[in-house]
């Protein structure tokens, strides 16, 4: 069964220093083992497959700020919205069998899972919202993931200070149920501010993990060899690379 590996991912763990004790070898080997113990205790005092909290609808928030990068100006980003994403592609590759490439409409005409969920910010702020995609284990089985991979690292169209926006989940949240696609927000399009056209959400995991304006998903065995090793562009600055809430 190919999605027997993801139990492989459980034990894994990457951190990169947040403060100056990081920069010393204890310190790095410390900072890894308590990420490493945060990560095993989430997930042996809650259910793996348990899911986020839903809110009813009148629990939307007015207004969803956008975060971040909001209006990419790299690359073919700005040509692409001005045509309405109209030759938008989210390629599904790396270790599958059958790699994907997929338009939007595509997207729009698989089985969708629309749920009311918050999103919690690193920086201190959360905001409720009705998002809207097919599930990502939907994409991932339908491209055959292969026995060796580990990671799922999300490729996006945004690039900050020089460098290309990516994002990492394991298996184990690759496959959460709540875990989709999304293209809508609202039982609108997804704004370009919150990712337009597509965006993760990873409900169980903190604000940085939902990567935006995605455009690809890349199936590893390691992410020791992508970005600064790190699994995350702010990871590969500090911050946390398993972001439970």
């Amino acid at each position: 069964m190919r999605r027997r590996g993801f139990l492989a991912a459980f034990g894994a763990a990457f951190v990169a220093g947040c403060n100056k004790i990081a920069d010393t070898g204890p310190g790095k080997s410390l900072l890894s083992a308590a990420e490493s113990w945060h990560k095993g205790a989430h997930r042996l005092l809650t259910d793996r497959t348990a899911l986020a909290p839903v809110y009813p609808r009148s629990a939307i928030s007015p207004f969803f700020r956008g975060n971040g990068s909001t209006d990419p100006q790299n690359g073919d980003y700005q040509a692409s919205a001005a045509n309405d994403f109209a030759d938008w592609r989210l390629e599904v590759r790396g270790l599958v069998d059958s790699p994907l490439s997929l338009t939007l409409d595509n997207i729009r005409r698989l089985p969708q899972r629309t749920q009311i969920t918050r999103h919690d910010c690193v920086e201190g702020w959360s905001a409720i919202g009705e998002w809207t995609g097919p599930q990502l284990s939907l994409l991932l089985d339908a491209a055959g993931l292969r026995e060796e991979a580990k990671y799922i690292v999300f490729r996006c169209a945004d690039n900050l200070n020089g460098e290309d926006y990516y994002e990492s989940v394991d298996l184990i949240d690759a496959y959460h149920p709540q875990t989709i696609v999304a293209h809508m927000l609202n039982g609108r399009p997804l704004p370009i501010r919150n990712g337009a056209p597509l965006r993760m959400r990873i409900e169980r995991q903190l604000g940085y993990k939902h990567a935006k304006y995605l455009t690809a998903v890349e199936a590893v065995a390691s992410l020791d060899d992508i970005g600064r090793g790190g699994g995350g562009y702010w990871e590969d600055r500090g911050y946390q690379w398993y972001a439970g809430i």
